[in-house]
């Protein structure tokens, strides 16, 4: 293996813990609010540490830039969809854990 190679597996290997973390925090956590932040903070951290692994392999600019384009969309879209969420929660008078 070339040291290229090591790299990227590397990378692939720590976005598949924090995927990991995400998914152990949303069956762990107490309730919805602290549910998403686990979800949204591992799995883009994730995402962007499997999309850096994918970019190191990448023949030429154009794929790397399609990567970043992905990874921006998808950051986009779940904090979005957190926010909204969230505030449907609060609407239906879901209140944060406090303890």
């Amino acid at each position: 293996m070339t040291p290229i190679e090591v790299f990227s597996a590397i990378l692939l290997l720590a976005g598949s813990v924090f995927f990991v973390a995400g998914t152990v925090g949303l069956l762990r956590f107490p309730d919805v609010y602290t549910r998403l932040h686990a979800l949204t903070k591992a799995d883009n951290v994730g995402l962007g540490l499997v999309i850096l692994g994918l970019a190191v392999q990448a023949p030429h600019g154009l794929g790397v830039g399609k990567l970043l384009l992905i990874w921006g969309l998808v950051m986009l879209a779940s904090a979005s969809i957190a926010h909204l969420i969230a505030r449907r929660a609060l609407q239906r008078g879901i209140k944060p854990w406090t303890e």
